[in-house]
Formats: C-alpha cells, sequence, structure tokens
C-alpha cells in the first residue's frame, strides 16, 4: 500500500533520517548516500563509469566517494578480468547491513509522522 506524504512531512522524515545517521556517526555526504543506495538497490554489476554516468558526476568524484565507502568496509573494488580498465564495484555484508539499517530507520521514522 503506497504512503502519501505531504510536502512537510516528507522533508520531516528526511530531515529526522539524516538527523539519525549524524547521532550514530554516519558521516557520509548525499552523493556517497546515493551511490551506495545505487550499489546496493539496483543490480550488478557496477563500475566507476556506470556510476558516474548515472550520477552525472565525474570519475574522480566516483573515486574520492568510493575511497571513503571502502575505509569504511561498505563497498569493495577490484579490476575487470574482461576488461583491466574497468573497476568493479563489489558490495560487502558491513555494506549490505548498513543500508538494511538504514531501510529500517526510515520505516521507523515514517511511523512516528503526525498524520
Amino acid at each position: 500500500m503506497p504512503v502519501e506524504l505531504r510536502a512537510l512531512q516528507s522533508l520531516k522524515l528526511w530531515h529526522d533520517v539524516h538527523l539519525g545517521l549524524v547521532h550514530r556517526g554516519g558521516d557520509l555526504s548525499s552523493r556517497q548516500i546515493s551511490i551506495l543506495l545505487t550499489i546496493y538497490l539496483e543490480p550488478p554489476p557496477h563500475t566507476v563509469r556506470g556510476l558516474a554516468k548515472k550520477l552525472d558526476v565525474t570519475k574522480p568524484v566516483i573515486t574520492r566517494a568510493l575511497d571513503t565507502l571502502g575505509k569504511l568496509d561498505l563497498v569493495s573494488r577490484r579490476r575487470d578480468e574482461a576488461d583491466r580498465r574497468n573497476v568493479i564495484i563489489q558490495r560487502t555484508v558491513a555494506g549490505a547491513l548498513t543500508v538494511e539499517r538504514l531501510g529500517d530507520m526510515i520505516m521507523a521514522r515514517a511511523k512516528e509522522l503526525p498524520r
């Protein structure tokens, strides 16, 4: 069943979720979260080139974001054996758990919204 939110409710939900991330020590930028969610919500394979095209940013922007996500063990990278120019982005267990917790947080915050 689809949930219908008014504009202010949507903003409140967005605010509450981001505030929850900050309180939990999550210092990911909106760009990093977008990349992480793209990797986990869209079917693989994911490459630096593909993510750059999808998010309409340069490959160095994706690389910097992946550096941070990699240090946090949310994603990993490996060279494509078929085409060594490509870097394949892979999911990790820690990343999957983080995305699942984010989904849980969004659902919990949504339930708290005044009707």
